[in-house]
């Protein structure tokens, strides 16, 4: 007899809820730093409010870290943070590669590209049908996942070295990379809204599709079910 093929393995699990406590660490420390100077530029360069492409709102002390303006508390927050950020999604994506979680479970294929499979896709959401799909996650899920995985998490680490004042002189291409330093800071700024957006929507879906069972099943695994087996 086969053993259970748990839904979500070992390393997805401690990942998802490491990465849970750092996000919201990072993302709270970052609106302290954000009061410092609320304005974004693009380029090398920007200090005045009239050469920037946005102004950002004060954000309130009860949702900053710490609950109280203290700008370099708040760094000392967001550094100590980013280092299990960054190692965890390296270990994270690690595990995809080798488990083949990633090849299997996330990524798209030609097929689930084509608009009628995205409308179709996008239908089955409306009516919160979210298993609709043969494997472990639909069409949409996957393209979530991918951006989020492979774009805004990465891009958080890579912007944020990029602005880290320490760093730059070591890899200012990383810099050019971006189109200057206040560049990242912009990119950085956005990456962090869009998942925080994410995280917004993620959990919706996870109230919506049965809080219970979802969240029993990133803690002990859950049991996969025979059309998400390989």
């Amino acid at each position: 007899m086969q053993p259970e093929r748990k839904r979500h393995g070992l390393v997805t699990r401690i990942w998802h809820w490491l990465n849970v406590v750092c996000v919201i660490v990072l993302f709270m420390s970052g609106l302290n730093i954000s009061n410092a100077h609320r304005y974004l530029y693009w380029g090398n360069y920007g200090f005045e409010p009239a050469d920037a492409w946005a102004s950002v709102i004060r954000f309130p002390g009860w949702a900053t870290i710490p609950g109280y303006y203290d700008l370099a508390a708040a760094r000392d927050w967001h550094i100590l943070m980013a280092w299990p950020f960054a190692f965890g999604l390296l270990v994270m994506w690690a595990a995809m590669l080798v488990s083949g979680h990633f090849w299997r479970d996330i990524r798209t294929t030609r097929r689930e590209w084509k608009p009628a499979a995205i409308r179709r896709d996008i239908v089955q959401h409306l009516k919160l049908n979210f298993d609709h799909s043969s494997g472990q996650y639909n069409f949409l899920q996957k393209l979530a996942y991918g951006l989020v995985l492979g774009v805004f998490l990465p891009g958080m680490i890579l912007t944020g070295l990029a602005i880290s004042p320490g760093f730059e002189p070591s890899a200012p291409w990383l810099v050019d990379a971006f189109g200057g330093r206040q560049s990242a800071r912009s990119i950085h700024f956005i990456f962090s809204w869009a998942i925080f957006a994410f995280f917004l929507v993620h959990v919706l879906l996870v109230i919506l599709s049965g809080p219970i069972g979802q969240l029993r099943g990133m803690i002990t695994g859950g049991t996969a079910g025979p059309e998400e087996t390989p």
